[in-house]
């Protein structure tokens, strides 16, 4: 039985000790896929003119293709070169939630994040969204240092 890891990046340092920390646990596992997954941050509840929404639309997917390409892909190839099956995802929306959501729909038996001081998971993920995760997931959290 594969055994499947989610690892939230945020693209700063405290991404990598996280995934470092997923790479560490796969390594101890027979059989495990690491899920890279970066979740940017995006309220649907936003009242707009039509004229903003097609330009929030074409951000949306700008933003989904820069951390795909900077953060997602380069994680994931680092991973696949270390001998690691791995793929990645990218979503907009709540950060506890979906990194909840992803860990049910893909089985996973862990999430992974790490807190930060340097503003990036700090801000997103380790004030309410943190404690969102850790009270809610439907898995074990594991907060890296």
């Amino acid at each position: 039985m594969t055994s499947k890891i989610v690892v939230g990046l945020d693209g700063s340092s405290s991404g990598e000790r996280a995934l470092a920390y997923a790479q560490s646990l796969a390594s101890r596992l027979e059989s495990c896929e690491i899920i890279v997954a970066f979740i940017i941050e995006w309220s649907p509840y936003t009242f707009q003119t039509a004229e903003e929404n097609a330009q929030r639309h074409k951000r949306r997917e700008e933003e989904i293709t820069t951390a795909q390409t900077r953060v997602v892909d380069p994680a994931v190839s680092t991973l696949c070169d270390a001998g690691f099956a791995a793929r990645g995802i990218v979503k907009h929306g709540d950060v506890a939630d979906l990194l909840d959501k992803i860990a049910k729909t893909e089985s996973a038996d862990q999430i992974v994040v790490a807190r930060s001081s340097e503003g990036g998971f700090v801000n997103r993920v380790f004030g309410t969204s943190t404690v969102n995760l850790v009270l809610h997931a439907s898995v074990p959290v594991t907060v890296v240092p």
